[in-house]
């Protein structure tokens, strides 16, 4: 990444040592490395989400093409985008009403008889 060799890394450490000394080296050390990990995890999701905007503006010129055609007479390509937007679709309102169906039973609105909060016989 930032093409540093072994010897530079040594002149590093032991300048390192010189200026902080042995007790705040290490701290130092873990600060440094947990700033990588937050630059690198941060540029991971920014890739990530510019990946997945890509993909919705793709599907979305697609499917105003296909509208453009009264969805008659279709690559199979315009076919495959719509397909996976009717599915994006469905599993986005899926989450919702098991959620709804999920709260029902744990209120037990569902059931017809209400919980009870009597022991029940073990025999």
């Amino acid at each position: 990444m930032f093409d540093i060799g072994f010897w530079e890394l040594v002149v590093i450490g032991v300048v390192g040592l010189l200026v902080l000394g042995p007790e705040r080296l290490p701290v130092a050390i873990r600060t440094v490395s947990r700033w990588f990990k937050t630059v690198r995890d941060t540029a991971t999701a920014v890739k990530t989400e510019l990946a997945q905007e890509l993909r919705m503006e793709e599907l979305h010129r697609d499917l105003k093409k296909a509208e453009q055609l009264e969805m008659k007479n279709l690559s199979p390509e315009l076919q495959e985008s719509i397909d996976q937007l009717k599915d994006a679709a469905a599993s986005v309102t899926r989450p919702y009403e098991k959620t709804g169906a999920g709260n029902a039973d744990v209120h037990g609105a569902d059931t017809d008889t209400p919980p009870s909060n009597k022991p029940q016989d073990k025999s």
